[in-house]
């Protein structure tokens, strides 16, 4: 690994085109500290008239837009040495600001839903207020049921310092302080287990090695399954809690409201997905089949189908492969993403204390951000293209809406990522000559679908019923989540042979602390997939750069429309699992020949 002074600097991003400098932040943080301690003047102007109301959200909407890049600066120097001192100082600063922010603002919700709603309507006469503000007075006042007095929103506000306490004792316990024994390689030699090492181990070739990491890892788990049943269960405890002083029938119904997302939309995911579950067993028996097993085990669902091949893959070309599976969507959107490489917006390489995985986080004003920790393998060239489509979602809303409307709902965050990776897929098939490397292609494929839609939609399931036994009083014991998890397994995965362990899975998702986000993948997934085949086929992109241009000046069930795609119906999800079995058969057609 190489030290980040060693790395060249077209490689690394520049912070000067946030700030400066640090002293340049700190000037503009403290700016920012000011400006929200001037907040609480507004207080009792908002109902006065549609002046009025509109200059209270041009001071907000100016705050707020400071503040960001305020907090982004410090959450990218944290993300490049998380052992960086100053950089966890400047993290620090940013969550009390921010914790100031929401108790200076609290007072806004609630006197916004004290307008009388034909008064507000009368505001919204105002052209101007409506042509920037229109959608955001919309969408809070549609929930006007669910907002309480102001002091009990101070409260509340108050309350979100330790609102993440479940959380943050999850990450301390997992990442900190849980040890796991080691496991034989595949040539016997010990090697230390740990959250990252355990993905090669379930990768392996090696029957042994894949089962002998599986009970390491959640046999470990097992061992506290009681502590992470207090700590879950408290999570869960939390989000009903919160629900319910909303006003709200169930914690799934106040997150899904957030977005105004209908609950159908949740359960016909899980419809869809229950009923493709014959296709999964195809792709679980092709993998029996092809792998040379006597049965098929939970462990080895991650193991490659198809011997590796030799797919070097250089960052100049994964470069070169982005742009030409992404050349269906215009020069103009390829341009942009020349740029992405020109212009220092991709930070490339691992380096010392650099945070793990891969994001792309936009900047209003300045351009997107992204993240790699590139290694030189085919799945890094697909994380390229998906934080690309990220940054294309970021960048194209950016520059057609104002600051207010420019950030897109976590609905649709998934969808251009996703679309990006589906071009690539269907652009290395129509490339590719050598049977084995398409082969390995499909498989890529494929794994997308059983990680992104059908182990999701499983984790969705599981959250949902879990919210649900607590809501109605059935306590979340070690014993509860655990036969809750198994039984699920057993269901998705029936063709596979159930292992005691799996059943402790549960508990070593971080995901489930950020209650019902999961499923956003799988209608993501779902979408981009109907998104990138229309595009390919009609060669017409026009009305999917409309959508990524529409930030979040609409609501997301509304947005996916103008791209084409109606999540209030089965038929998106539906459609990706013909897909989804259609794959199957060609694979299958390339390994069993």
């Amino acid at each position: 690994m190489r030290q980040r002074k060693d790395i060249p600097a077209e490689l690394k991003w520049d912070f000067t085109h946030l700030f400066a400098d640090r002293e340049a932040w700190e000037k503009e943080c403290s700016e920012c500290e000011k400006m929200i301690e001037t907040l609480p003047t507004l207080k009792g102007t908002l109902g006065v008239s549609s002046k009025s109301l509109y200059e209270a959200y041009e001071k907000l909407y100016e705050i707020d837009e400071k503040f960001s890049k305020v907090a982004d600066y410090a959450f990218f120097a944290r993300v490049i040495d998380g052992g960086d001192t100053a950089a966890l100082e400047m993290t620090d600063r940013v969550r009390n600001v921010g914790v100031k922010f929401g108790m200076n603002t609290s007072f806004m919700e609630p006197e916004l839903m004290a307008i009388p709603e034909e008064r507000l309507a009368e505001f919204l006469r105002d052209e101007k207020l409506s042509a920037k503000y229109g959608h955001i007075i919309e969408d809070a006042t549609r929930l006007r049921d669910h907002v309480l007095d102001e002091k009990s929103e101070s409260i509340i506000a108050r309350f979100r310092k330790i609102t993440d306490t479940a959380n943050d004792i999850f990450k301390t316990f997992t990442n900190v302080e849980l040890k796991f024994p080691p496991v034989k390689d595949e040539n016997g030699e010990d090697r230390e287990l740990t959250a990252g090492t355990f993905g090669s181990f379930r990768e392996s070739r090696d029957k042994n090695v894949r089962d002998s990491a599986f009970k390491a890892m959640f046999g470990t788990y097992g061992k506290y399954t009681n502590t992470f049943a207090a700590i879950y269960g408290n999570s869960v405890k939390k989000d009903n809690l919160m629900a319910a002083l909303r006003g709200f029938g169930s914690a799934r119904a106040a997150s899904l409201a957030r977005s105004n997302v209908p609950e159908t939309v949740y359960d016909s995911l899980i419809k869809a997905v229950r009923g493709a579950i014959p296709s999964m067993d195809k792709y679980l028996e092709l993998r029996r089949k092809v792998m040379g097993l006597d049965k098929i085990d939970v462990y080895d669902l991650y193991t490659p189908m198809v011997p590796d091949v030799d797919y070097p893959m250089t960052y100049e070309n994964a470069k070169k492969l982005v742009l030409g599976a992404t050349a269906p969507l215009g020069k103009d959107y390829t341009e942009v993403i020349r740029r992405a490489f020109d212009e220092n917006w991709v930070d490339v390489y691992e380096t010392p204390g650099k945070e793990s995985g891969a994001f792309s986080a936009g900047v209003y004003g300045v351009h997107p951000f992204v993240k790699l920790n590139f290694a030189s393998t085919l799945d890094d060239a697909f994380t390229l293209a998906h934080e690309l489509g990220h940054s294309m979602h970021s960048y194209l809303s950016s520059k057609t809406q104002d600051y207010a409307n420019h950030n897109y709902s976590l609905l649709v965050a998934e969808v251009a990522s996703t679309c990006n990776e589906v071009l690539l897929t269907k652009y290395l098939l129509s490339t590719e000559k050598d049977p084995a490397r398409k082969a390995y292609i499909l498989n890529h494929f494929l794994e997308g679908f059983r990680t992104t839609i059908f182990r999701q939609t499983l984790f969705a399931e599981f959250e949902y019923q879990a919210h649900k036994m607590e809501q109605e009083g059935t306590p979340l014991t070690s014993q509860a989540l655990c036969d809750l998890y198994g039984d699920l397994e057993k269901t998705y995965y029936r063709n596979a042979e159930f292992r005691e362990e799996i059943r402790y899975e549960w508990s070593y998702i971080p995901h489930f602390y950020r209650p019902f986000y999961v499923y956003q993948y799988a209608t993501g997934f779902s979408s981009a997939v109907a998104i990138a085949t229309h595009i390919l086929e009609t060669g017409d992109a026009s009305d999917y750069l409309r959508f990524l241009s529409t930030g979040g000046s609409d609501y997301p069930i509304n947005e996916l429309k103008i791209a084409g795609v109606d999540l209030t119906t089965p038929a998106v999800v539906e459609n990706a699992m013909t897909v989804f079995d259609e794959t199957i058969d060609e694979l299958a057609g390339l390994l069993l020949k």
